[in-house]
């Protein structure tokens, strides 16, 4: 007997429903941000036709279904975002959570590699490089103590082929200075483009001479952990 196929909105629907009660469980406040996107944009096509529709139902209605329509494509944006950073809070912490998403993270004008260019076999403290516009980013996964030796060393092997490129540090660990694992993409796009998308190559070029010979920290394989993309 020939199976049916289910519609491929209701399993859409599925998926939504899905990527909502996973990012409820680890976001109590999502419930309230998703009424909030929704409400506001209807309300304020509700309100907009009452006042620009002058007594006709029919633009009354037309700004009314503008506003729901607003309001749910924010919902789902809203949703998207949160349950991104949702993804990210449970690899946060644990050995190779930068390596495992620095490729969605980051954008295609950087170039970056899931292995770490170094690593503390003993503490998995880990040094991950990117090289894009802003030059060379070294991020640190571990506490800044622990990391910072990594760090110089790093730091000095860089420096050492590419003097004259400019070299930025960050920390992704438990310290209040240290970066987000969700905002790591955006912390990135801050930094001052130093160099034409020519360059960008030919640094990543140079740099890849350098080698590299660690294991992926235990813990997660950043080949297979990949956090939610939904929107």
């Amino acid at each position: 007997m020939a199976r049916t196929k289910k519609p491929k909105g209701s399993s859409r629907l599925a998926q939504m429903w899905q990527v909502f009660q996973m990012t409820r469980r680890y976001d109590k406040s999502v419930v309230g941000l998703l009424l909030l996107a929704f409400l506001l944009p209807t309300g304020a096509g509700v309100a907009a036709g009452l006042i620009l529709s002058g007594g006709n139902v029919f633009t009354l209605v037309i700004w009314i279904i503008v506003g729901v329509m607003l309001g749910l494509l924010i919902g789902l944006i809203v949703l998207g975002r949160r349950a991104e950073r949702a993804a990210y809070s449970q690899l946060e912490g644990q050995p190779g959570a930068v390596g495992a998403v620095i490729k969605s993270a980051l954008k295609r004008s950087w170039i970056a590699e899931e292995m770490p260019v170094a690593i503390n076999a003993k503490t998995k403290d880990a040094i991950y490089r990117a090289v894009g516009r802003g030059g060379v980013a070294l991020i640190a996964e571990g506490p800044i103590s622990r990391t910072q030796r990594l760090v110089d060393d790093e730091k000095r092997k860089t420096a050492k082929i590419l003097p004259n490129v400019p070299i930025t540090v960050l920390t992704v660990g438990p310290d209040e200075e240290s970066v987000k694992l969700y905002k790591l993409g955006w912390q990135l796009t801050k930094i001052k483009p130093a160099l034409t998308k020519s360059e960008v190559r030919v640094v990543s070029n140079r740099l890849a001479s350098l080698g590299t010979n660690v294991p992926i920290p235990k813990g997660i394989d950043p080949y297979k952990v990949r956090p939610s993309r939904a929107r």
